[in-house]
């Protein structure tokens, strides 16, 4: 696994554990729900993450980003549709999101080099 991968998801891990065990029941419940909105429903899986990039394009947030990239990845999202997805993600959001964008590409592309 490429080493920005590997990072993101065990420091990921380590501290939602670490999050969870103080046993908030507001942090759960939200924790919770967003699981729940991301499963199958109307709109199907892949759908669903290609909106949650977009959205976290926008807000500027590179460990939302990091985590619908790779969640779009194990769905089968081509990068050609990724590249799309942030094309619009970079329209709505301007020019701000552009080192975003940058960093979205990078972890796409250690994505895709995974497994080499």
């Amino acid at each position: 696994m490429s080493d920005i991968v590997k990072e993101f998801n065990d420091y990921r891990s380590k501290m939602n554990d670490k999050i969870l065990a103080d046993n908030n029941k507001i942090v759960k419940r939200i924790f919770n729900l967003d699981t729940n909105a991301f499963a199958p429903g109307a709109l199907d899986v892949k759908t669903k993450e290609l909106l949650g990039l977009v959205a976290s394009t926008i807000l500027r947030c590179d460990d939302c980003v990091r985590y619908h990239l790779e969640t779009c990845y194990k769905e089968g999202v081509t990068k050609a549709e990724v590249s799309e997805t942030l094309g619009i993600a970079t329209l709505i959001g301007g020019t701000i999101v552009i080192p975003h964008l940058r960093r979205a590409h990078e972890y796409w592309e250690a994505l895709e080099n995974q497994n080499e």
